[in-house]
């Protein structure tokens, strides 16, 4: 069986990639490598407004070379089909939308290209509503960025972060998080890995302890979490107490939960998105099967 899946690597691996499918790939494999934590182009911004608009699902050849593309099962691609930048003494703009392919369900893939590209859409309509507030209140430098990246790459499941960050003097970075089973063509959700809602009070309680092992661990960190014996500094309101019902999270290459946070939901800004992943143990008798989460 070694044997045989080894010549199938083999011949797939000396298949021709189209050249421009190649390149695009390669340009793709090339913007992950670095996670993008600020805005690099922020420096040497130019004082003419540069705009440049590119969407590769416009180009018949791309649609042909990824149609052609001979592939052993199902090689799910993660590529950019729209990407737009904006640099002005007042903006900095630089959007990027990815898409998914590859799947076989071109439902589900139009599903969610649909879906990326209305998120930036809608991102880049409240950010020109931000600038035109503080032209009328003085005016002021602001920056937005979105950009994605593939946290989680298995044979089943495949997980895409999406995230922006916002600056107007200090930055907040968002994300945002899809994980597609590529093999029922499905994305998951949080509440239909578990049999019921009890997986919201274990894993918050669990989160907890972590805040606090991680505060006692290292005095660098710091959560807004409730601590035995010691006053809080924020209003009690804003503690955390729970995840919401469908918290961001993702599975990891491991296949570990990972419930992630915003830039300030629980804790300060300098602590920037904060992850926690969950052991299978704590909530092994509240998932529905192992078939994700093991």
């Amino acid at each position: 069986m070694h044997d045989k899946l080894n010549r199938m690597k083999q011949e797939y691996e000396s298949i021709p990639i189209p050249d421009e499918l190649d390149k695009m790939v390669n340009r793709t494999i090339a913007s992950r490598r670095t996670k993008i934590k600020a805005m690099p182009w922020l420096a040497g911004a130019a004082a003419a407004c540069i705009l440049l608009f590119v969407s590769v699902n416009a180009s018949p050849a791309f649609a042909k070379a990824m149609s052609e593309m001979p592939v052993l099962g199902q090689i799910v691609k993660v590529i950019t089909i729209q990407e737009y930048t904006e640099q002005n003494e007042k903006t900095d703009v630089h959007l990027k939308t990815p898409g998914i392919a590859g799947t076989g369900d071109p439902e589900l893939e139009h599903s969610l290209n649909t879906k990326y590209l209305e998120e930036n859409k809608k991102l880049y309509e409240g950010f020109k509503d931000e600038v035109a507030q503080l032209e009328k209140s003085g005016g002021g430098h602001l920056s937005l960025e979105s950009g994605y990246e593939v946290v989680t790459d298995t044979y089943r499941l495949l997980t895409l972060s999406r995230y922006v960050v916002e600056s107007a003097g200090s930055a907040a970075e968002f994300r945002k998080y899809d994980t597609i089973d590529k093999i029922n063509h499905i994305v998951i959700t949080l509440p239909s890995l578990f049999s019921d809602d009890h997986y919201i009070q274990v894993i918050s309680d669990n989160i907890k302890e972590q805040m606090r092992q991680q505060m006692k661990d290292d005095p660098s960190k710091m959560y807004w979490v409730e601590q035995s014996g010691i006053e809080p500094d924020i209003p009690e309101e804003e503690l955390f107490r729970s995840i919401t019902k469908d918290q961001n999270f993702y599975i990891n290459q491991d296949g570990k939960l990972v419930i992630s946070f915003d830039e300030y939901d629980v804790a300060p800004g300098y602590m920037g998105v904060v992850e926690f992943t969950i052991p299978t143990e704590a909530i092994q008798d509240l998932l529905v099967s192992n078939k994700y989460v093991q």
